[in-house]
């Protein structure tokens, strides 16, 4: 049961780009967000200093903006009760719940230096039958810095409780999950300098925000039982969790920039896949609704729930991802799809705004794009002037009588009062039929004329997008090539 209204969280590591592992969570959190109709929260875990800058904040606000996946609190629209929406812009309420703890005897100061762990790790490591390394306690009943310290070279660690227990939990998508005390040891909730750790930040974070519902990789499930021990120590109730599936690559391995240069969302933005059908494919990674392939954002929020989550890997799919951007240029308006097919053309040296070719360029070539870059290329042989001719094509087309036949459509083609479709196939047709043949024999020569090789649209909406001058031209340079 979904409580009402509830306020869910996409809170990721500006750390360069959106994954497309982040995106999804991104996706999945709106969904249940608009579906039941609560608040989705964005919030940047900057504590990365290094990687975390202005310009990565931004590629993760143009890709969630790219995929239309608008935050309702957040960067830009911040709540004054819940806010600052920056982990290094509450670095003071980290600091403060820290101290709480100290005093309650729930947390500690650790002097041991990061050196100091990696040795006694690598010994315990090498030691057979001595099982993972667990802090040993060395400063749990330290009451100042020992000699050669500063209070402000600690960091903070929280105390486990003594004693056997266990911690558990009922994921939304992966059931009820149980870790036992001795697993978990005295973990780090603040480096010496304040920055937060993500166990602790997210948890201070998500209480404060009053965040009903953590929905994140499968990646995260350990991290979920310290954070529920630390909701423990507060005495806060904790949100609901649901883990999702992990993306593989095509190569079966998780999805990572290093080695899978598609986990870049605006990677796709550049090749000429559209948001809609990025949004559609990376749905289907991990979640189902009977045997529907495409699904509208709309649908989107009717059906989803996480009972629909599965919790095995997706495996990343190319030839569905274009598939899908095929289906998604016949579902949207083609004003649309022209609007976005404007800058690839523009790439190609194009002056394509405004032209009133482009819908019906959009609906002539839908049919055999996969991208906008496809679709651009393509349409190339519309815009330019001239055009460079497949030699076997012209060898085929452009001698013997088809240059008769391509001679008799030119003069016609010269002398219709009006170049639409329906009178340039009228042409084919009359000329076709004069010389008793089939009108391909008419068309083939005048769509290698036209357009340097034998695949095209109908010839009536080819000559008519090349347009009346440039095609006459084409068509007199074929007939003197054949001369």
């Amino acid at each position: 049961m979904a409580p009402s209204k509830p306020r869910v969280r996409f809170a990721p590591s500006p750390t360069g780009y959106l994954h497309i592992g982040g995106a999804r969570t991104a996706l999945f959190n709106y969904l249940y967000a608009k579906r039941y109709g609560g608040t989705f929260v964005l919030r940047m875990e900057d504590t990365d200093q290094e990687r975390s800058t202005p310009e990565s904040v931004k590629a993760i606000l143009d890709g969630l903006n790219w995929l239309g996946l608008d935050w309702d609190e957040g960067p830009g629209k911040e709540d004054p009760k819940y806010g600052p929406y920056f982990q290094t812009q509450r670095l003071d309420t980290y600091r403060k719940h820290a101290d709480q703890l100290i005093a309650q005897g729930k947390a500690f100061r650790c002097y041991c230096t990061r050196e100091e762990i990696t040795q006694r790790r690598e010994a315990v490591e090498k030691a057979k039958g001595q099982g993972s390394y667990r802090y040993e306690g060395t400063c749990h009943d330290l009451k100042g810095p020992p000699p050669g310290k500063k209070l402000e070279d600690a960091v903070i660690r929280f105390r486990m409780p003594a004693g056997e227990g266990t911690v558990s939990f009922d994921d939304k998508v992966l059931g009820v999950i149980t870790k036992a005390h001795s697993d978990l040891d005295d973990w780090v909730m603040m480096r010496a300098d304040g920055i937060p750790l993500y166990n602790y930040g997210c948890v201070i974070d998500d209480h404060l925000m009053e965040i009903d519902l953590v929905a994140r990789g499968q990646e995260h499930v350990n991290s979920t039982f310290p954070q529920l021990m630390l909701y423990q120590a507060l005495g806060w109730t904790p949100p609901a969790f649901a883990h999702l599936p992990l993306i593989l690559g095509p190569d079966r391995e998780k999805l990572s920039k290093r080695k899978h240069p598609e986990a870049d969302v605006m990677l796709h933005k550049r090749t000429g896949i559209m948001p809609e059908a990025l949004l559609n494919f990376v749905i289907r990674l991990g979640w189902s609704h009977g045997n529907d392939e495409v699904i509208t954002r709309e649908q989107m929020v009717e059906w989803f729930d996480f009972d629909g989550v599965g919790s095995t890997s997706g495996v990343w799919n190319p030839e569905k991802l274009q598939w899908l951007n095929q289906q998604w240029f016949k579902l949207l308006p083609p004003a649309v799809v022209a609007e976005r097919l404007v800058p690839f053309l523009e790439a190609r040296g194009f002056q394509a705004k405004g032209d009133a070719r482009l819908e019906p360029l959009v609906l002539a070539l839908r049919e055999r794009s996969r991208t906008l870059d496809e679709m651009a290329n393509t349409a190339s042989i519309y815009f330019k002037s001239g055009v460079t001719l497949d030699e076997k094509a012209a060898a085929k087309h452009l001698s013997g009588d088809s240059l008769n036949l391509l001679r008799q459509a030119r003069e016609q083609l010269a002398a219709l009062p009006a170049w639409t479709v329906e009178p340039l196939d009228g042409v084919v047709k009359t000329v076709s039929e004069a010389a008793q043949v089939g009108m391909g024999k008419v068309a083939q020569p005048l769509r290698v004329a036209i357009t340097g090789n034998t695949t095209s649209p109908g010839i009536g909406e080819t000559l008519l997008l090349v347009g009346r001058e440039e095609a006459l031209k084409r068509i007199d340079a074929a007939l003197a090539r054949g001369t």
